[in-house]
């Protein structure tokens, strides 16, 4: 285990709860128009990527330059409001999306390096509770209850 430190920083608290607070505004603005859906849901609908995006743009595009192809039970309007929310809401997501990777990204790295250090902590103080030092049994009670590992059976042949 490396305890080379890769990220060494200090979000200031009022950075924090300024940038919650900026999101909580943009969620809140959202709101009214966005559709949470259920995994079922999710997965009996038709995906959206960068290509099947740009297919729909194109098709918009066609419908305007030919409009003699458009399918008569086909609702234009519906469809214009759907392709401009996506078009709205591409930029968001993208935004968002960006800004979930490198946060979590940072999360786990900090995470990382405060676990590895935790367990050099934790290893000092089973070594010590080992050796019957007396203020290292009630901490090494408390974390070993975080490293207690399940039995196993082991299969009879």
């Amino acid at each position: 285990m490396s305890t080379q430190n890769q990220i060494s920083i200090e979000i200031p608290q009022t950075v924090i709860d300024d940038v919650i607070a900026k999101l909580q505004d943009c969620k809140n603005q959202l709101a009214p128009y966005l559709q949470a859906l259920t995994t079922e849901e999710r997965q009996s609908l038709f995906k959206l990527g960068n290509k099947t995006v740009a297919t729909v743009q194109k098709t918009k595009i066609y419908m305007n330059s030919n409009p003699e192809f458009i399918p008569a039970y086909m609702n234009i309007s519906e469809f214009t409001k759907d392709e401009k929310v996506v078009s709205q809401l591409q930029p968001i997501v993208n935004l968002t999306a960006q800004l979930h990777s490198d946060t979590d990204d940072t999360m786990m790295l900090a995470g990382s390096e405060a676990l590895q250090s935790a367990l050099l902590y934790y290893g000092q103080v089973k070594e010590a509770n080992s050796k019957g030092v007396p203020t290292a049994k009630p901490i090494y009670d408390d974390l070993s209850e975080r490293f207690k590992r399940g039995t196993y059976k082991k299969k009879t042949q």
